[in-house]
């Protein structure tokens, strides 16, 4: 059985499946933020879905991180890094490239996979 939570006419926000969350792609609300601030926000949308589907960060089993511009790169790594070290020993493996998203003002998109 497949569980869809936030289900919209093109995409659902999370699904899951035999023990595994998936995550759709999580960009910022307000995109007006720097990476830093942007990528607080995606952080906390991963965790607050993650948490409605009864998991957390703590059970990612992979990140994959999407950065319109790499020069981004040191400063979503610093958000990134205080957040997943809440959780010692815990880091997921994660890819990070860069990509044209969907909208210009977005800097950063995650997609999470994670076990329930």
């Amino acid at each position: 059985m497949v569980q869809r939570f936030h289900v919209g006419e093109r995409l659902s926000e999370i699904a899951v499946h035999n023990g595994t969350v998936y995550l759709a792609g999580q960009v910022p609300d307000d995109a007006t933020q720097d990476i830093r601030g942007q990528t607080t926000q995606v952080l906390a949308m991963i965790d607050r879905l993650l948490a409605e589907a009864g998991s957390s960060k703590a059970r990612i089993l992979m990140a994959q991180i999407f950065l319109a511009d790499m020069t981004d790169f040191p400063g979503m790594n610093e958000v990134w890094d205080a957040w997943i070290g809440e959780v010692p020993g815990h880091a997921p493996p994660r890819a990070t490239v860069q990509a044209q998203l969907a909208r210009p003002e977005w800097r950063i998109e995650v997609v999470v996979t994670a076990a329930a």
